[in-house]
């Protein structure tokens, strides 16, 4: 890759920053469409997010990606919103119009062409979201959004974060959402009537890999699993689901689509999507024999 003057900048902050699949991913996705264009893993620790920004700002990047812990409190750092970003209240990709930077959430879009991709159309299904967290909120607004009936099961402790994404989605469509603790009687009762099941917890990410949201026993042949966990690209959870005859849908394919998505916005070309994937699973396979 010749990198010069003219080349534009994109890249990911976070911290940390090592595990990011990102970077193979855009830069192959530049190299296959020819641009020139660069996209780089950068270290932010929370207390020099603001200078981060600034610095960004400054040297005129196209634009980057956020990732944890950074994609709440970078919001009051940006000049604009998109209107879902504001919605959910999280951003996972700036893009840079002139030195004014503008926050977007691909990470919902991004979860619902994954579930598309594999022919699931969530009109009118029963999903059972797990978690409560920044990708729940994205994942249970783009659901509500595209009329789906939600249930969120969470910890006791962190039962008010489901109770804000249910009121969330209350206001804005009208839809009211099962609020649930995360027992497994209460998941057992969850799952009797659902379509489809989403971990958006962190529940079996390496290197805790042998951890599951959901015991083996609740998990039935009719129902879809979709993990949005990528590392390891088949979690325990998967794993069961596919040995109950499931349908089961990668965390990979959440992280490609976002990608995409990020990647149109900064570059104005369609994405290479197959390429991404590929380039995505490769760097995963890397990171998994480490």
């Amino acid at each position: 890759m010749d990198v010069s003057g003219k080349t534009k900048i994109c890249g990911i902050i976070g911290d940390p920053i090592e595990h990011t699949m990102s970077p193979p991913m855009q830069n192959a996705a530049y190299k296959k469409l020819g641009l020139d264009y660069i996209y780089l893993p950068l270290h932010v620790r929370p207390e020099q997010l603001a200078q981060a920004v600034d610095g960004l700002r400054a040297i005129n990047v196209r634009g980057f990606n956020v990732t944890i812990p950074h994609k709440v409190s970078i919001i009051p750092m940006l000049d604009g919103l998109d209107p879902q970003a504001e919605k959910i209240g999280a951003v996972n990709t700036v893009v840079n119009e002139d030195g004014e930077l503008r926050g977007y959430n691909t990470d919902a879009p991004g979860f619902l062409r994954a579930l598309l991709e594999q022919g699931v159309e969530p009109r009118g299904k029963n999903i059972v979201v797990i978690g409560a967290g920044g990708a729940s909120r994205a994942v249970s607004y783009i659901l509500a959004e595209n009329d789906a009936s939600l249930t969120i099961l969470n910890r006791q402790l962190e039962l008010d974060w489901a109770e804000d994404i249910a009121e969330l989605i209350r206001e804005d469509f009208g839809k009211k959402v099962r609020v649930l603790e995360l027992t497994k009687d209460f998941l057992a009762d969850a799952l009797r009537g659902a379509h489809i099941l989403v971990n958006a917890t962190s529940v079996g990410m390496s290197p805790a890999v042998d951890a599951s949201p959901v015991p083996a026993e609740l998990l039935r042949p009719d129902m879809y699993v979709f993990d949005v966990v990528y590392n390891p690209v088949m979690t325990r959870l998967l794993r069961e689901a596919d040995k109950a005859g499931a349908h089961t849908i990668s965390g990979v394919d959440m992280l490609v689509w976002q990608g995409v998505l990020a990647f149109e916005k900064w570059t104005g070309h369609s994405a290479p999507v197959e390429i991404m994937r590929k380039e995505a699973l490769k760097a995963l396979e890397k990171s998994e024999k480490k």
